[in-house]
């Protein structure tokens, strides 16, 4: 009877606990906490949020007008035409110039007014641009044909190029003016702004100007049963 303590005594709980050295070296523990699984950066893309830049951009194409992508087709539409060799009459050869004279002069009325510098810079750029179009202009691929009151010219990418110019800078005018309007009171940027405006439009009145002479000129050695312009 004595015995049955003692076989209680060794089946106690606190015989079974491991020594320190058996438990430290079997279950090693960790003083770092544990680290979350990373993720695809893909998964993370789509939730981060726009930039101000995006926003922005987002508001300024919101906001375009209809009619000025209309115009941007237009033009991406006559300048794939001017790259190719082809026979066209002195009317229609007129949109283009004119177009673009128009585009021009509204840039600088809207954005700058009539008043200050804004026209004289206008004509100065008009004038350079026109006398730098009739001198690279090269007459002898302008093949006039004044019985049916045409001209035959070449192709050439210059002219979509040239539109595409005209047009960014007068987009990119009109929104950096909305966002900072003071720049229509500074010189600094009002006359290099009508310089271009003037520049584009003037090598598009040179490179007309330059086409009907070579016209005339062939009209008058074509006698009088030349057709009038």
């Amino acid at each position: 009877m004595a015995a049955a303590p003692r076989a209680v005594s060794r089946l106690s709980p606190s015989r079974f606990t491991p020594p320190d050295a058996v438990s430290r070296q079997t279950f090693p523990v960790s003083s770092h906490p544990p680290r979350r699984p990373r993720r695809p950066l893909a998964q993370y893309v789509h939730r981060q949020p726009h930039t101000k830049a995006d926003t922005m951009l987002q508001q300024i194409f919101s906001h375009t007008p209809l009619y000025v992508w209309a115009i941007l087709g237009f033009l991406v539409y006559r300048g794939v035409l001017a790259s190719r060799a082809r026979e066209v009459t002195l009317r229609k050869l007129c949109i283009i110039p004119l177009v673009m004279l128009a585009l021009s002069l509204s840039g600088v009325h809207g954005s700058f007014g009539l008043a200050g510098m804004a026209p004289f810079a206008w004509v100065a750029g008009a004038l350079a641009g026109a006398a730098l179009a009739w001198t690279l202009a090269d007459p002898r691929k302008i093949v006039a044909i004044p019985e049916r009151g045409s001209v035959q010219r070449s192709g050439s990418w210059v002219p979509l190029v040239l539109m595409m110019s005209i047009f960014c800078m007068k987009y990119a005018v009109a929104v950096t003016l909305a966002i900072a309007p003071a720049y229509a009171q500074a010189n600094g940027f009002m006359v290099p702004v009508c310089l271009a405006y003037g520049c584009f439009s003037g090598i598009f009145l040179g490179g007309l100007l330059r086409t009907v002479a070579v016209y005339r000129q062939a009209q008058m050695t074509s006698g009088p049963q030349g057709a009038a312009v």
